[in-house]
Formats: structure tokens, sequence, C-alpha cells
């Protein structure tokens, strides 16, 4: 197994170390040249790929960065002290890779997606191999519990196995929603997806008991259709960022301040959502064109991050909506011991609910609410994990005291950090008990992914019979 981890590490460190955005111009570029793009071609989609990851880490950061201290003041000024610091997710990406595990796990997942394309059991070409910290982050909590190897192995496997399929089943609903033509081969990987199951129970009981509620609904540009510039997403960014500043008692001066925040970043994750689309398109072709001649016909998906999705507006409108909910129920749920900042725009849930929802907004606030205290309280669980973990990997924020714990209160994957704690825990302490806790978790947890999957394939029929109406 050391000799393993060691190869890992020899092959994917130095890539991995340039960052995302560096590594993800290089592995699509030179993917898009195996496939016989034209040089040119293949650099410009890298490029463009680039530039979209690194824009949109700014618009996030200029969003947090400015709401983030009016949320603190709210907090403040109700008298409510959260003893955990919520760093965001940049800090545990930068702890997760710290470690030599990681490029382990990073190799398991690749020789598992190999095998998968090979046997046909998924189409998903996973490209994303930055975003692989969501997965092996599970696997160090396990490490972290128990000093098991094989066990955080197995359930990384497993959760990677799903992953793939997931991006598989979802394909037809990007295409949906982004109005992609078929040959576009765009999907994604990413963890926060892992709970479109959960997400849907809620959505069904929906369409069940309360399918009035979609009378109510609206979307920017149906809005913009009918009350002009009111509705247009800008608008919207306005109306949520003036919120924020009334709700913490800020100044005139902030409150215009964060309104024309909201309106930018709104406006600006739109136009960047369409660059990531734009970046695979000389990919596309190659692939279109490799697999005509080599795999008759074969239709392969590329995995890339999650921010493609950008361009709809919905799921920015209803994460600054979520934001001040986030705040109160920190404030009020039992066992929550974070003070929401650095995941205060819940991007590990929005685009999760657009994707089930497609895009109906007062579903994706109602069930968003719902699904709020899973990340507190998974967030709070491995708090001492991260605190622990980053300390030992020298990677601890320099602005945080040192008697101080953190975590990231949105990060994807809720459910499946309560998983590893439980794997964790069996692996140090096996018994009885602790055995048939974990296995009735993970057998309701692939229950639950699997009834979803029939859900997701009557909705992938529906769109077949639309074409071909």
């Amino acid at each position: 197994m050391d000799a393993i981890i060691k190869f890992a590490n020899l092959v994917f460190e130095p890539i991995i170390n340039l960052g995302a955005a560096p590594m993800m111009f290089i592995v699509l570029a030179l993917l898009a040249m195996l496939m016989r793009v034209p040089v040119g071609k293949a650099i410009e989609g890298g490029l463009k790929l680039a530039i979209a990851l690194t824009g949109m880490g700014v618009i996030i950061e200029i969003l947090t960065g400015n709401f983030a201290p009016a949320l603190q003041d709210f907090v403040k000024s109700t008298g409510i002290e959260l003893s955990i610091t919520d760093v965001g997710w940049a800090p545990l990406a930068t702890i997760t890779w710290g470690s030599a595990y990681t490029l382990y796990f990073l190799l398991i997942v690749i020789v598992i997606n190999i095998i998968m394309l090979i046997l046909n059991k998924t189409n998903t070409l996973d490209v994303d191999i930055f975003n692989v910290w969501h997965l092996a982050i599970i696997g160090l909590i396990v490490m972290y519990y128990s000093h098991n190897l094989l066990l955080a192995t197995l359930l990384v496997a497993f959760l990677g196995v799903l992953k793939f399929i997931n991006a598989d089943i979802m394909k037809p609903t990007f295409n949906d929603l982004l109005n992609m033509p078929d040959t576009n081969p765009t999907t994604t990987t990413h963890l926060n997806f892992m709970l479109n199951p959960l997400i849907m129970v809620f959505d069904k009981v929906f369409d069940k008991v309360f399918p009035f509620i979609d009378k109510y609904d609206f979307d920017a540009a149906t809005l913009n259709e009918k009350i002009g510039f009111w509705g247009s997403k800008f608008a919207i960014g306005v109306y949520l960022g003036a919120f924020v500043g009334i709700l913490s008692q800020q100044s005139i001066q902030t409150i215009f301040t964060l309104a024309f925040i909201g309106g930018v970043t709104l406006e600006l994750f739109s136009v960047v959502g369409t660059w990531f689309i734009a970046a695979v398109e000389p990919l596309s072709q190659g692939i279109t064109n490799f697999m005509s001649k080599r795999l008759k016909g074969r239709k392969f998906n590329i995995g890339i991050d999650w921010p493609f999705l950008a361009a709809r507006p919905e799921m920015w409108a209803a994460a600054n909506v979520l934001a001040p909910i986030m705040l109160l129920i920190a404030l009020i749920i039992p066992g929550n011991r974070i003070l929401p900042l650095g995941g205060i725009i819940a991007i590990g849930l929005t685009p999760a609910l657009l994707v089930v929802t497609r895009g109906r907004i007062l579903r994706m606030i109602i069930i968003g609410t719902i699904m709020l205290p899973v990340f507190l309280l998974s967030g709070t669980a491995i708090a001492p994990f991260v605190t622990e973990t980053a300390k030992s990997v020298g990677a601890f924020p320099s602005g945080v005291a040192s008697n101080v714990m953190i975590t990231h209160s949105t990060l994807e994957g809720p459910i499946e950090k309560f998983l590893a704690i439980l794997v964790g825990e069996l692996g140090a302490n096996f018994n009885i008990q602790n055995l048939a806790v974990t296995l009735l978790a993970l057998a309701a947890y692939l229950a639950l992914f699997i009834w979803y999957l029939k859900q997701m394939k009557k909705r992938n029929q529906k769109y077949e019979e639309e074409k071909t109406a």
C-alpha cells in the first residue's frame, strides 16, 4: 500500500501543486490533443476553462467577502456565541491536498473511472481531478477515526462508483437547463450532487402534497418579460443584497454597496457560467470524431467542475435567500456550533437544488431551508478532524486563534461525512452494534440512491418523448 501511495504522489503531485485553474488548463488541453483536436483549438479550450474557473472564484470571493462582515454584525447584535469558525472551502482544500493519502485516493478514483468506462458502466470521463479532494476528505475522516486505510479505500471506491453513475443520469437535465445540444459532453461528478436523492424525496412530497406552490413560482427570465428589468438577474441581486444589509442593521451607504455587489455578482455568475460550456466545445468535437471512428459512435461525457450551471440565475437567487435563513437556523438549532461565514453562500447545496427541482425557485428555497441543518451539523461534527488535520499539515489559517476549531458550514457531501464517521468509528471499535449501525446506514444510503436513479430514468424518458413528439 505504501508503494501505491508513493507512486500516486510521484505522478500527480507536480500538477496538483499548480492549483485548480492551471491544472485544468493542462488536463483539458492535453485531452483535446489526444482526441486529435488542432493544437490551437485545444489550447483555446483549456484557457477558457482556466479563465472560467478563475473568474468564478473571484466572483464568489467578492460576494462572500462583502456579505460575511454584515452577517457577522447580525450575529453579534443577537449576543449569541458560536465557537467554531467557518473558514470556507479553500482552506479545507489546502488541508486535504496537504495529506499524502489524497493523491492515493485520486489514483483509486481514476482507476475506477477507467474500469467503469471499459466495462460500459459509465459514459463519463472525469477530468475534474482537482475536486477529488471532496471525496478524499471522506477517506481522511475514516483514517482520522480508525487509521484503517482499507476501510477508507472501500468507502471512497463505493462513493466514486455512485458519482460516475450519477454524472450519467444527470446529463439530460443539464442539457435541458442550459439548452445544450446532445453532442455537448458537459457533465460533472462533483460530490455536491450526491445530495440529489435526499432532495428528491422532498421534491416528490411537493409533487404529491403541495403541487399548487408551483403556481406562484417564478424565474428571472419570466419576470423580466412581464415586468421589465425589475425581474432581471441584476435586480434580484440588488434586492437580496439590500435585504442582507437591512437585516444586519448596516448604514445606508453599506446597504447600497451590498445591493450593488449582489446585482453585479448575480449578473456575472450568468456570464461566466457560459464560458464553461464554450471551453469544452473543441474537446466535444474531438471526442465525437474519435468515437465515431473507433468505438462505433459511443457517446462519452466529460466531467468538469459544477460552475457551468452558474448561468442559471435561480441558483444564486436561492443562495442569497438561504444566506440569512442559514444564520437564523444556526442560532437556534440544537447541536450546531458554527457561525456560518465562509460558507454563507451555500454553493455546496444550491446546484443540487437546481438540478432536482429544475429551477423552480420556491421549491429550491423551501427544500434548501430543510437541508441547511444537515450541513451545519455535519460541519460541526467534522470540526475536530479539520482542526487537527490543519495543524498537522501546517495549513491552519493564520488569522484564526490557535485554540479555536475550524470547519466549513456548507461543505459538499454532508451525508457522506456522517457515513465516514460511522465507518471510522467501526474501524476503531469493531463490535456487533457498530457494525449493524454502519451497515444499516450504508444500505439506506444505497437504497435511496437506487430509488433516485429510477426517478431520474423516468425524467430522462420524458425528455426523449418530448424530442420525438
